[in-house]
């Protein structure tokens, strides 16, 4: 029995690995519990932003409660992909040693690339490198590193990867992994209708591929903070 926490930034391939989970005929999966708490404290304006709040969960101790739980639907594994950013600066974050975590990352130009495309893009807070290495470092501390995967490293070799994931979570791998139906879920986040097109038309992880595209220059100081953060994390990825 195990409840996996895999903490991203948004567009980090983060709902694929959520189907790939989702395919495993044991597992069971949770889809960002605190977004609709994070847009209700922080009255950040995101697309959706009322229905997800009418939705979901917003007191914080409640959701805490749930996630570090019993494993619903008589499930061995609970795979829950979380946002690091809806962590909020001054929230107690302990609860996490409750939970095996793991932490998704993708190279800040590819991020921006995305995101910028789908939401107006301020500030570096709404990438999660800076959370995402918070909590790599209350983890590290107690002697609890977390598993570290980058999502180029994965997309190149999902089978290797996750073989290598999986043992590291003590799990058994399933080829089943490798591929999952077209379409939503019912475990989808309100939010899917929005964020989740390319994932609905998958079938499995889509081919590595390099972007040649230029970030825009407004995004320069974004990307130099978030690359500083994401090579300390890179170099301690397993591979």
């Amino acid at each position: 029995m195990i409840s996996i926490a895999m903490w991203s930034g948004p567009r980090n391939i983060s709902t694929a690995l959520m189907r790939s989970f989702e395919n495993r005929p044991d597992s069971v999966v949770l889809d960002e519990p605190f977004y609709a708490y994070y847009l209700k404290k922080t009255k950040i304006n995101h697309p959706m932003r009322n229905e997800i709040i009418h939705f979901g969960e917003t007191n914080r101790d409640n959701i805490i409660s749930n996630i570090t739980g019993p494993i619903p639907k008589n499930k061995k594994i609970w795979y829950q992909k979380h946002m690091a950013h809806h962590n909020i600066p001054n929230d107690d974050i302990n609860w996490i040693h409750k939970l095996t975590n793991c932490i998704l990352i993708r190279n800040p130009k590819n991020v921006i690339l995305s995101y910028s495309k789908k939401h107006e893009l301020l500030s570096i807070d709404q990438l999660g490198y800076k959370q995402l290495f918070r909590i790599y470092k209350l983890l590290n501390s107690n002697g609890n590193n977390p598993i570290i995967i980058d999502c180029s490293d994965l997309l190149k070799d999902p089978k290797y990867y996750l073989k290598i994931l999986c043992e590291k979570l003590k799990i058994n791998f399933y080829p089943q992994m490798l591929s999952w139906p077209k379409g939503s879920r019912n475990s989808d986040g309100v939010w899917g209708k929005y964020w989740y097109n390319n994932v609905k038309n998958s079938t499995r992880f889509y081919p590595y591929f390099i972007n040649n595209e230029k970030i825009s220059n407004k995004y320069e100081k974004i990307y130099l903070e978030c690359l500083k953060i994401y090579n300390e994390l890179y170099k301690i990825r397993f591979h």
